[in-house]
């Protein structure tokens, strides 16, 4: 299929052929028909993305504070390589889109292939003849109606606008101001006169103005005064009621235009992105009410309400996001708004660059509201060819490690592919991801021969020996199960699973598979191959007693809606990260933990249970902490091993410095400019076990000990108890 995309440095734009996204449960398949350009928010990110990185530094001096906050922890190349990483990944511009339903996943029953939908959400709705679209985030067109799809496409801009009427707070017979009269500013006209509102209007562009009136508009004007006089004469000399702004602009003067405008007491709102330096006087003197309308209802940014499809009770909340797009796409069904006389310009996805030029001003032309449109007959490919030679694949699976990788996000791309492709005797087959866009772009960017979003094709795949694994938690033990069923040799990233069925399942499969063949099964452990981390375990192996360690991970705060914290999908962070240390500290000692007991600290509404200290007692005595922690400054180093016993000390410093001291005799070890926790390392022996038909770097008896001992870890979280570990033949991994 066909997709705009975006590059974030330089801004450049091109329409590329990329895999038709996958259809996940709780979503809908929608074959697009007409997609909105936003004249805002996408001139805006084009804007940005045009600047040059001083530009950018100055505009969002945020980001540079978290660059160099990376400089000081990982170094600078790790840094640079962060910096270019996110650089080079383009974006999928597009919020506002209709078209038809042509497949619904699991779980969506109230919607049909046929049916015909408005659909919104940026990531989601995208300039894309095919989009996946969560089930919350579209509406159906009234099946009865005239409504076209070059109509419908405003849906999402539509709720926008009313959400800020609803915020407002209007009435009927309220006198009501509009700041703005773009393709925003028109709506707002339109549906304040539905809704049996007097509207005044003010727009510097006097053609604007022309159409506020002929759309409906009581009095309308180009001039500030004249709008203030307006406001006056409509209202008896009162002032308006409400005062809703529609501009986009960096300065304050339309807030503050408002508040001259306003009644004593009246409502002010920025739907529109504005300066908000308000005047205190007159805000203060009248006793302004100033609010700002969030996008366009309720549920927006709620990953429940968005990804889950968690609906808000009707009888709580009446006009979520949703039923505000059901509601404008009736006013369409109506005839109360005219969508059509907002759109002076439509282009063919083919010729979308057009498109941007004329929203950016290069092509120096008025404009409106601006349409991309599709053909009908999109085709609905899942697997795209980048660079395709089949005779020399064949060859490649047979003399060497022939990947294909499943997942395409930033850790796929940004660590785990520029390790395993430092390592020789690798070949990058086929990639795939949910998302088409950023499945094409990591095939282009390293050198996969094809792109993909069907992941049962990728496993199937003669000429694939090895499958990596590096999606979302939830996805790992499922499509590790197909890759060794399929008898591929499999790396999984951390962790292998979320819970002891699943490894269950895992370990049954892998032991089948053992008997007709030797798939190895590797997982993403990656700070035991560290060379530091090397280092140390030698130094340990001269030590013949228990040791006693403490590992400090300053984690940093991650938002309680993030994928990671949802049980369902990350499995939290201790499943998810604190495998990672343990792990570790098991490959440390060299022996099994048998018993663990966790703590979260008490922080009742701002984390996710993650702040944890962790105790462990492995089977030669040793004992071990683990404090994982995100109460603390990212600018601080992130990880912290210390290790004391048979007289000696170590420390080893976020895997850049390494301390040794026995009898009096100080070593330090340090890398200045990179910081390794192994990536490299870990591929390197897995490639060499795989080349040479060795046993796996890390064995299936350590994986489960590690994976068995973060579950044990969580239920002692949760009930404040000690939980022993068991092994791979415990009792607590028997059915």
């Amino acid at each position: 299929m066909k997709q705009l995309l975006q590059q974030v440095s330089g801004g450049e734009i091109e329409v590329v052929d990329v895999p038709a996204p996958k259809l996940l449960a709780g979503c809908v398949l929608v074959r697009t028909a007409a997609s909105l350009v936003s004249v805002g928010t996408e001139r805006a990110s084009s804007e940005f993305a045009r600047k040059n990185l001083l530009q950018k530094a100055r505009m969002r001096p945020d980001l540079v504070r978290e660059v160099w906050n990376k400089v000081r922890r990982d170094g600078v190349a790790a840094a640079l390589a962060a910096v270019r990483s996110r650089m080079d990944q383009p974006s999928a511009p597009g919020y506002s889109s209709a078209g038809t339903v042509v497949a619904v996943g699991e779980g969506v029953t109230d919607i049909c292939p046929g049916d015909r939908v408005a659909c919104a959400g940026a990531g989601h709705a995208v300039h894309a003849e095919f989009a996946c679209i969560p089930r919350l985030l579209l509406a159906r067109i009234p099946p009865d109606s005239e409504v076209s799809f070059d109509h419908a496409a405003a849906t999402t801009v539509g709720a926008v606008a009313l959400h800020g009427v609803r915020t407002a707070d209007v009435k009927l017979g309220d006198i009501v101001a509009v700041i703005g009269l773009g393709l925003l500013g028109q709506l707002l006209v339109q549906i304040l006169k539905a809704g049996g509102c007097r509207v005044v209007g003010m727009d510097i562009d006097r053609g604007r103005v022309d159409l506020a009136l002929r759309l409906g508009a009581d009095a309308a004007s180009a001039s500030s005064t004249a709008f203030c006089d307006a406001c006056m004469q409509q209202s008896g000399g009162r002032g308006a009621d409400a005062v809703l702004i529609a501009a986009q602009t960096t300065s304050s003067d339309p807030v503050n235009l408002a508040a001259e405008v306003a009644r004593d007491r009246a409502v002010i709102v920025a739907v529109g992105t504005v300066g908000m330096a308000l005047e205190r006087r007159p805000f203060y003197e009248k006793e302004l009410d100033f609010r700002v309308s969030r996008s366009y209802g309720p549920g927006r940014y709620d990953a429940a309400y968005e990804q889950k499809g968690v609906d808000y009770p009707i009888g709580y909340v009446r006009w979520t996001e949703t039923r505000n797009m059901e509601a404008f796409l009736q006013l369409l069904a109506d005839a109360k708004v005219d969508v059509g006389a907002l759109i002076t310009h439509r282009f063919p996805i083919d010729q979308a660059q057009s498109a941007y030029d004329l929203i950016t001003g290069k092509s120096q032309q008025a404009f409106l509201g601006v349409l991309i449109t599709y053909p009908e007959l999109a085709e609905e490919t899942r697997r795209v060819t980048v660079a395709w030679n089949g005779k020399a694949t064949a060859v490649a699976a047979a003399k060497s490690v022939a990947i294909g990788l499943l997942g395409a996000g930033n850790f796929a791309t940004s660590t785990l592919l520029p390790a395993a492709k430092r390592v020789g005797g690798v070949t990058l087959v086929g990639v795939c991801a949910a998302n088409g866009s950023h499945s094409h772009h990591t095939a282009k960017k390293f050198g996969f021969h094809y792109s993909a979003t069907d992941e049962d094709s990728l496993i199937g795949d003669a000429a694939i020996n090895t499958v990596v694994v590096a999606t979302r938690h939830h996805l790992h033990a499922r499509q590790v199960l197909a890759a060794l069923k399929s008898g591929k040799h499999v790396f999984c990233e951390k962790p292998l699973c979320l819970n002891e069925d699943e490894l269950r399942d895992i370990v049954r499969v892998y032991e089948d598979q053992q008997s007709g063949g030797k798939p190895l099964l590797m997982v993403g452990f990656n700070r035991r191959f560290a060379p530091l981390a090397l280092r140390l375990k030698s130094f340990l192996r001269g030590i013949h007693e228990p040791l006693a360690l403490h590992y400090r991970v300053n984690a940093g705060f991650i938002p309680a809606d993030h994928w990671l914290n949802d049980p369902e999908q990350g499995g939290g962070r201790v499943i998810g990260e604190v495998c990672h240390f343990v792990d570790f500290l098991t490959f440390l000692v060299g022996a099994a933990p048998i018993e663990v007991q966790a703590h979260s600290l008490a922080n009742p509404g701002k984390y996710s249970n993650d702040n944890v200290v962790s105790s462990l007692r492995f089977a030669d005595g040793s004992q071990g902490t683990i404090s994982y922690l995100a109460n603390g400054d990212k600018s601080y180093s992130k990880e912290r091993v210390e290790v004391f016993g048979g007289g000696a000390v170590a420390v080893l410093e976020d895997f850049r410095r390494l301390e040794l001291v026995c009898r009096g005799r100080k070593q330090v070890f340090r890398s200045l400019w990179r910081q390794d926790k192994g990536h490299r390392g870990e591929w390197e022996a897995f490639v060499a076990a795989l080349r040479t038909g060795g046993d796996c770097p890390l064995p299936l008896a350590e994986i489960v000990t590690t994976m068995l001992a973060t579950f044990a870890l969580e239920e002692s979280r949760s009930s404040g108890q000690p939980i022993s570990v068991g092994g791979l033949q415990s009792h607590r991994f028997k059915e």
